[in-house]
């Protein structure tokens, strides 16, 4: 059971959630090869987790576990596509933790430096903020990933400090929705 209880939104998201060259969709079975080619990366993974690679059967294991975290809370990691190409790129979500809801996101290396992170995490910040009515996320950068960081403070997370985190030293960030509370 998790600390941060995270109830079912009322009413479901509408997918798929677009942006102007990525959108975000939940991910199927069938996107296991090409979660591969990401998740199967040690540089792309190397800041991710318990920071490495996966084979073909952890891939698609944690799309099955992304579709179990969609249907208990109505939110999970989805699946990046590539507008024009059609092509799966990546990762970007929330997923409940210990912590509350947190952001985050993993693209392949093809896509880095192109915005496209920042496209996906805002993304998911709108969902939160709107139809998910999450009042507040957290957020995780690697203190060696300073790329991730700069993504989270283009889309409004503060710092908040630090904390180890799968071994390793990270940022924490936060974002909460204007307004009163």
């Amino acid at each position: 059971m998790p600390l941060y209880p995270a109830p079912r939104p009322a009413v479901p998201l509408a997918f798929p959630l677009l942006g102007e060259h990525v959108l975000l969709r939940p991910f199927e079975q069938s996107d296991a090869p090409a979660a591969h080619g990401v998740y199967g990366d040690e540089e792309v993974m190397r800041y991710v987790g318990e920071g490495g690679a996966v084979g073909p059967e952890e891939a698609a294991r944690m799309i099955a576990e992304y579709g179990r975290h969609q249907e208990e809370h109505g939110f999970a990691f989805w699946a990046v596509v590539e507008r024009e190409s059609g092509i799966l790129i990546g990762d970007a979500g929330l997923e409940v933790t210990e912590h509350g809801v947190e952001l985050g996101y993993t693209l392949a290396r093809p896509w880095w430096g192109r915005g496209l992170a920042t496209e996906a995490a805002r993304l998911c910040l709108a969902a939160a903020a709107g139809p998910l009515a999450r009042p507040r996320l957290v957020a995780l950068a690697d203190v060696e990933n300073p790329s991730s960081a700069r993504v989270l403070e283009k889309i409004g997370f503060r710092r908040k400090g630090r904390r180890t985190a799968f071994g390793r030293a990270h940022h924490c960030f936060e974002w909460v929705a204007p307004g009163p509370r």
